[in-house]
């Protein structure tokens, strides 16, 4: 029996190599590729949005001041996947009017500038206005720019919009790094639920439900802060780390089978060789291989359904042959959904997978618990002991 135990113990050992394997591939291919694909998705799409406000400067070449600014920004989510990777990216459309104040003495030719958001972007219907009326716009590396007469002390009103496409996130930069603004109001609706904001960014001041995403607002009468304002585009369930993890976590789905597989077939004095078990972990590991290089082609959903049916075919068949049909479906089939079907699902649930494993767990030392209860582990090795010839013991 210790020789049996053993031999099992090295299949074991053997089969979680070949997972920590398995899984350090998974992750090196997508860390290889993440650089590069992210690249290529920033070529063509566009890259994380930055907007600062215009900026506008007369004939004297003294800026004038921002009295006031109204922008209102819709967010269009839409994935993208490359590789073993999903990206996330957005349509933008962005439309803020801006009052600038002539505080000198005279009319003055002023020259607005709107900042582009990303030198690796599109933008569409990009249009300037100045109190309703449109302006001449003139395009350059970093931004956009437009010229008007400005009647001393007035206060005029500069609309700017466009459309585009980001990547990941969009910010709004209030300024330098520490920025004041006046009379500020931002809206941001999103066709998104699971609204994020990055690091170091302002809160919005009001959040409530649109449709399907949100409407975030933030108004400020007299800022003085060196935070900026963001929103962090939710990531999608990235096929190449999801797979990676449950790779690394496939031992401990192994280790639950294995003991209850030992325990059921020792009370029921069914007989199974460590090669049995050898063929059992190749099925296992089975349905990760199969999943690291399927989910490169496939949904990750679709392909979590297809590996488990085969790991699971290949265990029911094989044990069919070994010990007999109801103990293969029923027993082994059972456990084996159990432990790597629904163990390995948990993992779709982030934040939860570790509770659910737990739970899990629980559940299996009650069962045994239950099952064994009634066995007096004593007497049962005393009488092996008698009974037993060396030979047999082994």
């Amino acid at each position: 029996m210790i020789k049996r135990i053993a031999a099992i113990a090295f299949i074991f050992i053997c089969t979680s190599v070949a997972w920590g394997i398995l899984g350090a591939t998974i992750f090196a291919r997508t860390q290889a590729s993440r650089t590069s694909l992210k690249g290529q998705v920033v070529s063509t799409w566009g890259a994380p949005h930055e907007q600062g406000p215009p900026a506008a400067a007369g004939e004297d070449c003294k800026t004038l001041p921002l009295e006031s600014s109204r922008v209102n920004v819709e967010l269009d989510l839409e994935y993208r996947q490359k590789g073993l990777l999903w990206y996330s990216t957005y349509r933008v459309g962005f439309a803020g009017v801006y009052g600038f104040r002539n505080s000198s003495g005279e009319e003055q030719t002023v020259r607005f500038t709107l900042p582009f958001p990303a030198a690796k972007s599109i933008y569409d219907d990009l249009a300037f206005t100045l109190d309703g009326q449109p302006l001449a716009v003139a395009t350059r590396e970093a931004g956009a720019t437009a010229s008007a007469r400005v009647p001393a002390g007035k206060t005029v009103l500069l609309g700017v919009a466009y459309r585009s496409q980001g990547l990941e996130s969009w910010r709004y930069k209030l300024g330098g790094e520490v920025a004041q603004v006046r009379d500020f109001y931002l809206r941001v609706k999103t066709n998104f639920r699971r609204v994020d904001f990055p690091e170091n960014t302002l809160s919005p001041t009001v959040k409530r439900e649109a449709g399907g995403g949100w409407e975030l607002e933030w108004n400020y009468r007299n800022l003085v802060s060196g935070f900026q304002i963001g929103v962090a585009m939710p990531e999608k369930l990235q096929p190449g780390p999801l797979a990676g993890q449950i790779s690394f976590f496939a031992p401990v789905s192994l280790l639950f089978f294995f003991f209850l597989l030992l325990l059921l077939t020792t009370l029921r004095g069914i007989d199974l060789h460590p090669m049995n078990y050898f063929f059992l972990a190749a099925a296992f590991f089975a349905f990760h291989l199969l999943l690291a290089y399927l989910v490169d082609h496939i949904s990750i959903h679709w392909a979590f359904v297809i590996c488990s049916a085969v790991s699971v075919f290949l265990v029911i068949s094989y044990l069919r042959l070994v010990v007999g049909m109801r103990f293969a479906a029923v027993e082994a089939g059972i456990a084996q959904v159990v432990y790597l079907v629904l163990f390995s699902y948990a993992f779709f649930f982030q934040g939860f997978t570790g509770l659910a494993i737990t739970i899990g767990a629980i559940v299996t030392l009650f069962v045994v618990m239950q099952m064994t209860g009634r066995i007096r582990w004593g007497s049962l090795v005393y009488t092996e002991g008698r009974a037993a010839s060396p030979a047999s013991r082994v």
